[in-house]
């Protein structure tokens, strides 16, 4: 599914030039790429690539060594999580992170303190209209996080996500653990959120869903960008199929079930 997007472009996030890494072992070398506001984008590549890697340098949860990193113009360098999340970017993590001793409605009451300001009333209203996205956990709204299924803890994550109103939207590997049928209601979801504005970046193994969600892709193979492009002819590139997604040039068929949302 892809979005329209505004009539105005403007670049949300921008990456020049990165360096990263942990300790002594450098895992983005240069790294350069951009999310447009209202824009779906996709990072591809195998274990290892950098994908991660590069959420958490957005976030603020790892340090760049050099490069730049601005959102709507605004460098981000050297600022602490809690204040790129007060910026507007939310970050879901590979492996959900939900507070498993804390109900449903408590999770998202913590995933919407980056905006602040909000009135009890107002509060409460935001999360009605967040459990609406996901009747799921709109039944489930009183259990614990612990006592959901994987699936129902992977909703909860983006929900959480969601509810702090964000501008940029960091997703890793959202479909983990995911059926098909709820997978397809949280392809309308990001759809919407885009629609409205929202810039996501999305790490995602599964090349089918990434392709079919994303406007654009990155290709990413050793911490290095080696080919970016237009979602909808990114899997017919032989030499990119082949090489780097494991796919032959047939295996991504729009018209199938299972690799269209």
């Amino acid at each position: 599914m892809i979005c329209a997007l505004p009539t105005e472009v403007i670049t949300l996030l921008e990456i020049a030039d990165l360096v990263a890494g942990y300790g002594p072992v450098e895992i983005l070398h240069g790294l350069s790429l951009s999310v447009e506001a209202g824009e779906i984008v996709a990072l591809l590549g195998a274990n290892g690539a950098g994908k991660t890697t590069l959420l958490r340098a957005v976030s603020g949860l790892l340090p760049a060594r050099r490069g730049a990193i601005r959102l709507a113009g605004r460098p981000l360098a050297g600022l602490a999580p809690e204040a790129v999340a007060r910026l507007g970017i939310a970050h879901v993590p590979e492996g959900r992170r939900i507070f498993p001793g804390l109900t449903v409605r408590e999770n998202l009451l913590v995933g919407a303190t980056p905006r602040g300001g909000l009135g009890e009333r107002a509060l409460a209203a935001e999360v009605e209209r967040i459990l609406a996205l996901f009747p799921e956990l709109q039944d489930a709204a009183g259990r614990l996080g612990w006592t959901l299924s994987g699936g129902q803890q992977q909703m909860l994550a983006i929900a959480r996500a969601l509810i702090a109103s964000p501008r940029l939207l960091l997703l890793d590997e959202p479909s983990l653990g995911l059926a098909p049928r709820i997978l397809a209601r949280l392809a309308e979801t990001l759809g919407a959120a885009a629609a409205g504005g929202v810039g996501i970046l999305l790490v995602e193994q599964n090349v089918a869903v990434a392709l079919a969600l994303a406007r654009r892709c990155y290709l990413l193979d050793r911490g290095r960008v080696v080919a970016e492009g237009d979602a909808a002819s990114f899997g017919k590139d032989a030499r990119v199929a082949r090489a780097y997604l494991g796919l032959d040039l047939g295996s991504v068929d729009e018209t199938k079930p299972g690799n269209a949302l």
